[in-house]
């Protein structure tokens, strides 16, 4: 499908799906309120990326966008509805799907 899931850079703290894929990703910040994506990279560090996969939100997952405000997110991931500062959001890549 995209390659390698759940890799990480030489460092361990770069999650990504594959180069292809980050070629076409965005942070998650510029996402459009109802549009569903898919989380290609999280590229905050080894304690945000536990953090969120914590929440369910790991690479490969599918989201949506339930609503935009300022800098604060509520994205949905099945039945789940997460609420995202802009910080968070920004280290999140995803892709249009």
């Amino acid at each position: 499908m995209f390659g390698p899931i759940n890799t990480q850079d030489s460092a361990g703290s770069h999650m990504t799906l594959s180069d292809k894929t980050k070629n076409s990703s965005f942070p998650l910040t510029m996402a459009s309120e109802e549009e569903t994506v898919r989380i290609v990279a999280l590229t905050g560090g080894k304690q945000l990326e536990l953090r969120l996969t914590s929440l369910g939100l790991n690479v490969g997952s599918e989201i949506r966008i339930g609503q935009k405000q300022g800098g604060r997110f509520v994205v949905i991931r099945g039945e789940a509805r997460l609420a995202l500062g802009a910080g968070m959001a920004s280290k999140i890549n995803v892709m249009r799907i």
